[in-house]
């Protein structure tokens, strides 16, 4: 008889939750956001009525292992209980089941049955995101045409709000007058302001072609910097993006023969590195990645380490790319996030890239812990050592 102290219990907690649902066959629930979600193995949908949506009644979180049913109750904490509590197993034929000693012996007639619900579930749910992914790329399109050019105003007011004085505003960079801000809330979508947005490209390097627009909204009192953007009391970000911005990038500045290229995770970031850049890269290209998770791609996970640095080079796994012209590629890193984390995630996208891209020189700049590059370029981290013992370097 196997007790909780048995050593195999520390296999069966190393088994992911998709493993884990495999072993039951279980087919038919979505993942998003760290979980898996969808009728509930036992109850299934019985009572749930389809006019409200898909249902969404049992969840089962990724990373805590907690599963929950909120119709009849099914729950627990960790993978034995998912074995003991959905299919009705013992603690040891579970342990033996996580462990692939045993098989979960689930009907046959009933397995297949999960199966092809949830091949035909998955068909649908890809037409839909289809259609989806191509509305939203249409709409960035024609935002972007619509845009104004940025050297005839606003964009050039924002970046110096931001202690960004370029002599030359980025040709991509454009910006709209009146642009609404729209948000879905409650499931329904509400126009929280309308106001002058800087917008920018977020491109396809391999067609040119735009796949997104990312947008800033912009105060529209002095000194014209971020927009803040609020409703019902709660504060929302003031850039959006629109599109489809996976594996795709901003191209803020691109001169003619380079071959090295500077990536920031954001506008203000990447231009705050262009204006300090050193001599020897003044002729480098300057790139924005959008976000972190679009520079680094997905990262492995090993046992033991929350955040790898390592890639996960599936090819279903889509992230940054630069073009081949590229021999140097060099990530900005910002310091007013986790600082492991974000670290973690600028080498995974360094690392992937140097390995479907053979001879390629990566960096990395390491960030000011708490302050983003924009912050560093207009002294703030200074500021914040003074009258803390320090001497203003970092």
């Amino acid at each position: 008889m196997s007790f909780p102290d048995d050593p195999r219990v520390a296999e069966a907690k190393l088994v992911s939750v998709k493993d884990v649902l495999d072993k039951l066959q279980i087919y038919n629930l979505t993942q998003k956001s760290g979980e898996f979600f969808g009728p509930c193995p036992l109850c299934g949908s019985e009572g749930h009525n389809s006019k409200t949506g898909p249902c969404d009644r049992f969840n089962v979180n990724i990373h805590s292992k907690k599963f929950l049913c909120r119709k009849c109750g099914l729950k627990g904490g960790d993978q034995i209980a998912m074995i003991t509590e959905i299919a009705g197993k013992t603690f040891p034929e579970a342990l033996a089941i996580l462990c692939g000693e045993l098989s979960a012996d689930i009907d046959p007639e009933e397995a297949d049955r999960r199966r092809l619900q949830a091949e035909k579930k998955a068909r649908e749910q890809q037409k839909r995101n289809n259609r989806w992914r191509l509305r939203r790329i249409d709409e960035a399109r024609r935002l972007y045409m619509r845009g104004i050019p940025g050297w005839r105003g606003v964009v050039g007011t924002y970046l110096r709000a931001r202690g960004l004085p370029l002599d030359e505003i980025p040709s991509p960079l454009k910006f709209l007058l009146n642009h609404p801000y729209v948000k879905k809330i409650d499931r329904e979508y509400v126009t929280l302001q309308c106001g002058p947005c800087m917008i920018a490209p977020i491109v396809d390097w391999q067609t040119g072609d735009v796949m997104a627009v990312h947008q800033t909204w912009i105060d529209i009192d002095p000194p014209h910097g971020k927009a803040r953007i609020s409703y019902k009391g709660e504060a929302y970000p003031s850039k959006l993006v629109c599109g489809s911005k996976q594996g795709n990038f901003i191209p803020l500045i691109t001169p003619e023969g380079a071959d090295t290229l500077v990536v920031g995770e954001g506008i203000e970031t990447s231009l705050s590195a262009y204006i300090g850049l050193p001599d020897d890269l003044k002729n480098a290209a300057v790139w924005c990645g959008v976000d972190r998770g679009n520079m680094a791609g997905k990262m492995l996970k090993e046992p033991g380490v929350r955040w790898s640095g390592q890639p996960d080079m599936n090819p279903e796994y889509d992230a940054f790319l630069p073009p081949p012209w590229v021999k140097r590629l060099i990530y900005i890193e910002d310091g007013d996030s986790n600082a492991k984390q974000t670290r973690a995630m600028m080498l995974c996208g360094l690392r992937r890239a140097q390995a479907l891209r053979p001879g390629l020189c990566i960096e990395l700049v390491p960030g000011v812990s708490g302050f983003d590059m924009n912050d560093v370029l207009n002294g703030k981290h200074n500021k914040n050592t003074e009258g803390q013992g320090g001497d203003g370097r970092n």
